[in-house]
């Protein structure tokens, strides 16, 4: 089985991150052959500094080893090393009608916000299309709000296959995360870089301390219940055994639980769970050179797998000479 997914080096990964996408990623790696890129391309719909998308695109590779992704079973490599990817999306930009990229969630709300769009917004669900397709990948595991990219890149390939009459793409199946948390960010609203409210996995000691103790409450007296499904709570849950949330849990319904004790354990856990992905990140990043090697040792493997799917579509297409 061939398991294919990718994520934007647009910021510094957290926790939202972490629990919506690369944990299962990494756990995804022992069922299947896994391809994870860096969406270094796509990035550019938002990133205009170069020197910031290379740094970006670095950390991100850095803590996708840390958390435990192993270059020997799972492919990792860097979008933009593969440009065959490019070459497929615009293959494919020539099937896809302009009602299918219309109806796309992300551009239909850049549009409401009234927002400025631009072709590279636009034409995203053919580049994300590609990147799946070229690998004719089995399973895509996506969260619930990234199903309709699945559906689209299933409307793309079956249109290229019906438009040159020749099965060239797999559809694939989006592998629905159903046990994605959710992750609420320090002001209450979900976790994002665009809110400036989250969690850096990777932060120091002291920044982590600060942003944990200034998670926002309420003025409810520690004597008094407490609501456990604001950000704090949930937060901490993520890192509590069932038995642990509902203990906690009852306690603070019951009152007589203060919101600086639950801070603070929460910061505890925080440190414990992610001490020996920092151990692991400190010795990657002290040889940066090995990290290159793994993503030019990612796109090989990569490249292999995906010039074939290419040559058939470019063959079914009629580009280059009659084989």
């Amino acid at each position: 089985m061939r398991i294919l997914s990718g994520i934007q080096p647009s910021g510094v990964p957290h926790l939202g991150n972490y629990f919506g996408a690369m944990r299962q990623h990494i756990e995804l790696q022992d069922r299947g052959e896994a391809i994870y890129f860096l969406a270094d391309y796509h990035s550019m719909t938002s990133i205009r500094d170069a020197g910031e998308r290379r740094r970006f695109t670095r950390e991100l590779a850095l803590d996708y080893l840390a958390i435990g992704l192993d270059p020997e079973r799972a492919i990792l490599y860097r979008q933009s090393d593969l440009p065959e990817v490019c070459e497929l999306s615009w293959l494919l930009s020539t099937v896809t009608s302009m009602g299918l990229l219309e109806r796309a969630h992300s551009y239909k709300d850049k549009i409401a916000q009234g927002l400025p769009v631009h072709h590279g917004l636009f034409a995203y669900p053919v580049l994300m299309a590609a990147d799946i397709l070229i690998y004719n990948a089995d399973l895509v595991p996506v969260g619930q709000d990234q199903k309709q990219h699945l559906e689209m890149t299933r409307d793309i390939a079956g249109s290229f296959n019906h438009t040159y009459g020749t099965a060239v793409f797999k559809l694939p199946d989006p592998h629905i995360l159903e046990d994605v948390a959710v992750v609420p960010g320090v002001d209450g609203r979900k976790m994002s870089k665009s809110y400036d409210n989250t969690i850096r996995m990777f932060a120091s000691d002291a920044e982590l301390k600060k942003v944990v103790m200034g998670i926002v409450t309420d003025s409810t007296a520690v004597d008094a219940p407490k609501d456990v499904s604001t950000a704090l709570f949930q937060l901490w849950a993520l890192f509590a055994t069932p038995t642990e949330r509902e203990d906690l849990f009852g306690r603070a319904k019951a009152g007589g639980l203060g919101y600086g004790d639950v801070k603070k354990d929460l910061l505890k856990r925080l440190l414990a769970y992610f001490a020996p992905h920092r151990e692991r990140r400190a010795q990657w990043a002290a040889r940066p050179d090995d990290i290159e090697d793994v993503l030019a040792a990612g796109v090989r493997r990569a490249r292999a797998l995906a010039q074939p799917v290419l040559a058939a579509a470019r063959d079914a297409a009629g580009l280059g000479p009659e084989r």
